[in-house]
């Protein structure tokens, strides 16, 4: 049977290789491929209208520089006015100036009938894209698309393709970044010599990014990738800065990046041509070769030096935390599927027991993390210092290979998502629990933004986020999504939205910008959630209201607060603190970050009934209007995994290091 199934794989990856071949040999002729495109939404243009004309001439402007020949052209039209309109073209870097020229025709033809009177689009073709827009290019990350092969790799292969597809990835975008012709574009063929097949990777950024950006484009492209097109032979995630691409088949023209190279010049002779060439190259080599005996010298001399002058010094008992990789498959039962407990944003958990029998949790983050291995464990270092009882304490963590493993404590009664949206299940949260479990994520938060060495923003806080312990003590959960902020910083601005839709502040899901102060908002989504018994995301009522703010606000501001009440509290609750919870869940949805409350203000207003609470205002509803079509197509009321907005990608874990 797999014999069989090999064969029939191996075929139709001929196929694919055959027609790819065929494109390539009638590349001149053939029509563009379109690909995706993408309407970002929130802002419209009459038709007829100066900012029309702009667009028009934008379009004519780089169809018409397509003859330049470089593949990328970037300019605007009626600058400094209200009515400007930026745009810019990429062609793909294999390609001939007359293909890119018919690709960038047709993409200027088509993105104004796919997006209709939208101010910013983007349009992607196999051979280019187009994007235009009257904002300024700051964000290379999102909207992105990802497509996937239809066929996958056979389910005996698939970890060893895994393996290797991470490790050319990794290399390609680094050639791709470092590109000598300063194109930022790279190709690379890789054997599978246990598949008997050849990949074939493609990886590109804009040319006006600076290495950084491209490094993070990539890694946003990169990290995607898994949860749309785990397993299959071929995927492309298209960002607007950046794409990458992987197939079993030639998608590119091969012979147009391994140019042959030329005949020698006539006149000349050979024997005189072979020793210009091979001289030069033999003192090259043996120069090379005394450099790298004279710095293994002296590197295995200072190597015990600079092991422990690299890393801070708090971080030197790393070793101490790291556990041994056979010990956790042991623990794990070779991360058996019987042991899955869960799935987050950056991979599977797995239940494990020790050989000394304490139960642990196992987080398997997953083979794209482009994450390096100093960076990973001096960042778990770090995060197992966090000692709080309303955080999930990580015990320490397993790098080897390609694997990287986190290992928390087990917490034995699941997530509060698990209690709070089950009909059953929810009877068991009285009023007193449910007010303990609000009292202690307040202070779990409040922990990572003052008290702990390193001040942490948690970027992901719900239900699903929140442990219970066996006494339903809090336990705040996941920091695959968290920024560590500088002590002096308040507010970043970030092109890579990560999050879930229904808990991510209007500041940070339309812009971008995150602080302290996108915890709070998630922070009044859950109390409200916890009052309520009702997810926000799957709330709907006829009442004029579009989701559980709304109809929050509209209880509130009707005197009808305890109308919010989930009706199983009905029989016992305390009527001041319900009042009290909602006051402060809709003070922190508040649509202004400024005039939210901050978490130690939080604590003690929930501690305290000494302490005035001013009044609300109306927060900004997620479902009306002014939300961008792309969360609300994009993520449905069933997901209650970490995920990113749909045309963005899961960020990797926590960086810039800075102790406060």
């Amino acid at each position: 049977m797999c014999i069989l199934k090999s064969s029939v794989t191996h075929f139709i990856l001929l196929s694919l290789y055959i027609i790819g071949f065929l494109s390539f040999a009638s590349d001149s002729e053939a029509s563009p491929i379109y690909s995706a495109h993408v309407c970002t939404d929130g802002s419209y243009f009459s038709p007829n209208t100066t900012f029309q004309t702009n667009l028009n001439l934008l379009l004519s402007s780089l169809v018409s520089n397509t003859t330049l020949g470089q593949g990328f052209y970037r300019t605007s039209v009626a600058k400094g006015s209200p009515d400007e309109v930026k745009g810019l073209f990429l062609c793909r870097g294999d390609i001939s100036p007359t293909v890119c020229e018919d690709c960038v025709s047709a993409a200027a033809e088509n993105i104004t009938s796919h997006c209709t009177n939208t101010t910013e689009s983007i349009i992607w073709y196999d051979e280019c894209m187009i994007r235009y827009t009257n904002l300024s290019f700051l964000n290379n990350i999102v909207p992105s698309v990802n497509l996937k092969n239809v066929n996958n790799v056979p389910d005996f292969d698939r970890d060893y393709f895994s393996n290797l597809l991470s490790t050319t990835l990794t290399n390609l975008t680094g050639s791709a970044t470092n590109s000598g012709s300063g194109n930022k574009f790279a190709t690379k063929e890789v054997e599978l010599t246990r598949m008997s097949e050849k990949l074939y990777t493609l990886a590109q950024c804009t040319p006006d990014l600076s290495t950084f950006d491209c490094n993070m484009c990539f890694s946003s492209a990169i990290s995607g990738l898994p949860s749309c097109c785990n397993g299959t032979i071929g995927a492309r995630s298209l960002l607007p800065s950046c794409n990458v691409r992987f197939e079993l088949y030639p998608f590119y023209n091969v012979s147009a990046i391994t140019e042959p190279l030329p005949p020698p010049p006539s006149g000349k002779s050979n024997t005189s041509i072979t020793i210009a060439i091979v001289v030069p190259i033999v003192v090259a080599v043996a120069l090379f070769l005394l450099g790298c005996w004279f710095l293994c010298k002296r590197a295995r001399k200072d190597y015990n030096t600079f092991i422990q002058d690299s890393i801070p010094d708090d971080l030197k008992d790393a070793e101490s935390l790291q556990f041994d990789l056979a010990a956790i498959g042991v623990a794990t039962n070779n991360f058996s599927d019987e042991n899955k407990i869960g799935r987050g944003g950056f991979g599977v958990v797995y239940k494990g027991i020790l050989p000394d029998g304490q139960v642990i949790a196992v987080k398997r983050l997953s083979v794209t993390s482009l994450q390096g291995p100093l960076e990973f464990r001096n960042e778990a270092s770090l995060v197992a210092k966090l000692q709080h009882r309303n955080l999930v304490r990580l015990l320490g963590f397993c790098l080897e290979g390609h694997e990287k493993l986190l290992i928390y404590e087990y917490i034995p009664n699941k997530s509060l998502d698990y209690f709070l949206f089950d009909p059953v299940k929810q009877i068991e949260l009285d009023w007193s629990t449910r007010y303990k479990i609000i009292v202690g994520i307040a202070r779990g938060i409040l922990y990572l933004h003052e008290d702990s060495l390193i001040r942490i923003i948690h970027r992901d806080l719900k239900a699903s986020n929140v442990l219970l312990d066996e006494n339903m003590n809090p336990k705040i959960s996941d920091f695959g999504m968290a920024k560590i902020f500088q002590a002096d910083q308040t507010q970043v601005n970030t092109g890579r939205i990560v999050g879930t839709y229904g808990y991510m502040s209007p500041e940070y899901a339309m812009r971008g910008q995150f602080s302290v102060k996108s915890d709070v908002f998630s922070f009044g989504v859950l109390v409200l959630e916890i009052v309520s018994g009702k997810k926000n995301t799957d709330f709907f009522q006829s009442q004029h209201a579009d989701d559980l703010l709304s109809y929050a606000w509209i209880n509130w501001s009707g005197n009808t607060p305890l109308e919010l009440l989930d009706p199983t509290l009905r029989g016992s609750y305390s009527r001041n603190e319900v009042i009290r919870c909602i006051h402060i869940g809709l003070l922190c949805v508040q649509e202004n970050p400024n005039d939210r409350p901050s978490m130690a203000t939080i604590a003690l207003m929930l501690n305290s009934y000494s302490v005035t609470l001013s009044l609300p205002r109306q927060p900004t509803s997620f479902l009306r209007g002014r939300t961008p079509t792309r969360l609300k197509d994009g993520l449905d009321s069933s997901q209650s995994t970490t995920c990113s907005i749909p045309w963005s990608t899961n960020e990797a874990s926590i960086t810039e290091l800075h102790p406060r």
